[in-house]
C-alpha cells in the first residue's frame, strides 16, 4: 500500500508541474510586428498595383486606376497613365490624396473617391495585401525602388490604355510610298475608355479640327496584341462594323505619337495625340487639365471570391 501511495503521489506531483510549465509558456509568449506599418508603407518607393492578382467581387476605385502608388510622407502618390510614366513627378506620379497608418490599418482619403479603409497584411519581402472590409476585397501590392523598378515594361505591356489617353488621335503623315488603300481616307482615330474597353471611332474630317468637334463616320472593335520576339511592337486591329478589318504593326515614337505600319498596303502612318486625358488631378491648379473618372483597369482574368474574412468591423 505505501509503495501504491508513493506511485500515485509521485504521478500527480509530474502533473501540476507540467501543467504549470504548459502556462508559463502561453503566457511569455507576445506576437508583434518587426516594423510599424508606417516602416513598411516606405520601404518601398512605388507600390505596383497587381490588378490580376485581386480576390473579391469589388473595386476600390483608386487602386483599380492605378498602375503604382506611393506614401509619402502623409501623401499617397500615384501613377493613373501610361502617358509620362516614369516622367511625371520623377517617377512617383501625381499627388492623389492623403492617407493615415495605425497599428495595421490604412486609411485613405482620396481626392476623388472619398475615404478607404484596409487592413494591410504583409505577403512577402516585398509584397503587401490590403484588404478592404467595406467590399470584401484584397489587392496585392508589390513593392520597388525606382531604380529597379521596370518603367519600360509597365508602358508596353498596356499599350491598350495608352491609346485611351487622348480625346482623338491625328493623322500627321503618310508615306509617299505604298499602295492606296482605304485607310488612307481617315484622318483621326479615338479608343474609348469605359464600357467594353474596346470601342474606336474614326472620322475622315479635315486636319487641324479639335476632337470636340470631330465628326465620327465609322465605329468597331479595336484590340492590341503582342509581337513574339520584340516587346517593343505591337499589332493593331480595327474590326470597322459592316467594313473589312485594317491590320497595323505599332509603334510609339513618343509619349504622345504612334505609328501604324500597314503591311497589306505597305503604308506608313503617323498619328499625333489630341487633347491629353489626366485620370485624376492633382490639384486645383492644374492647367488645361482633362479629368477622367471612368478610365479601370480590366482584369485578364475572372474574378474570384476573397477567402479571407471579414474580422473587422466596417467603418
Amino acid at each position: 500500500m505505501k509503495t501504491i501511495k508513493i506511485l500515485l503521489s509521485f504521478a500527480l506531483t509530474a502533473t501540476l508541474f507540467t501543467s504549470c510549465y504548459t502556462e508559463v509558456v502561453v503566457d511569455d509568449f507576445i506576437d508583434e510586428p518587426s516594423i510599424s506599418l508606417n516602416q513598411l508603407l516606405r520601404s518601398y518607393e512605388l507600390w505596383y498595383v497587381d490588378i490580376n492578382s485581386t480576390v473579391g467581387y469589388g473595386e476600390t476605385p483608386f487602386l483599380q486606376k492605378a498602375f503604382t502608388v506611393s506614401f509619402m510622407n502623409n501623401v499617397v502618390y500615384a501613377n493613373n497613365n501610361i502617358a509620362g510614366l516614369g516622367a511625371n513627378g520623377d517617377g512617383f506620379g501625381i499627388d492623389v490624396g492623403s492617407y493615415d497608418a495605425y497599428d495595421m490599418i490604412l486609411d485613405v482619403q482620396h481626392d476623388i473617391d472619398g475615404f478607404s479603409t484596409f487592413d494591410v497584411y504583409e505577403v512577402d519581402y516585398n509584397t503587401i495585401e490590403l484588404y478592404n472590409p467595406n467590399n470584401d476585397t484584397s489587392y496585392f501590392l508589390d513593392g520597388y525602388q525606382r531604380s529597379n523598378f521596370d518603367y519600360d515594361f509597365v508602358f508596353y505591356d498596356n499599350i491598350h490604355y495608352f491609346l485611351q489617353e487622348y480625346e482623338a488621335w491625328e493623322k500627321t503623315y503618310t508615306s509617299e510610298f505604298g499602295a492606296l488603300n482605304e485607310f488612307d481616307n481617315e484622318n483621326y482615330l479615338q479608343f474609348l475608355a469605359g464600357g467594353n474597353d474596346s470601342t474606336f471611332r474614326s472620322s475622315q474630317d479635315d486636319y487641324g479640327l479639335n476632337a470636340n468637334s470631330l465628326i465620327w463616320d465609322y465605329a468597331g472593335i479595336y484590340g492590341v496584341g503582342d509581337v513574339i520576339g520584340d516587346e517593343f511592337l505591337k499589332t493593331l486591329t480595327l474590326d470597322y462594323d459592316f467594313l473589312d478589318n485594317e491590320y497595323f504593326e505599332l509603334s510609339v515614337i513618343n509619349d504622345s505619337k504612334i505609328e501604324l505600319f500597314h503591311p497589306a498596303s505597305e503604308t506608313v502612318y503617323e498619328f499625333e495625340g489630341r487633347g491629353y486625358i489626366q485620370y485624376l488631378k492633382s490639384d486645383g491648379t492644374t492647367k488645361k487639365t482633362k479629368v477622367q473618372s471612368d478610365k479601370m483597369r480590366k482584369h485578364r482574368k475572372d474574378k474570384v471570391a476573397n477567402p479571407r474574412e471579414n474580422t473587422r468591423k466596417v467603418l
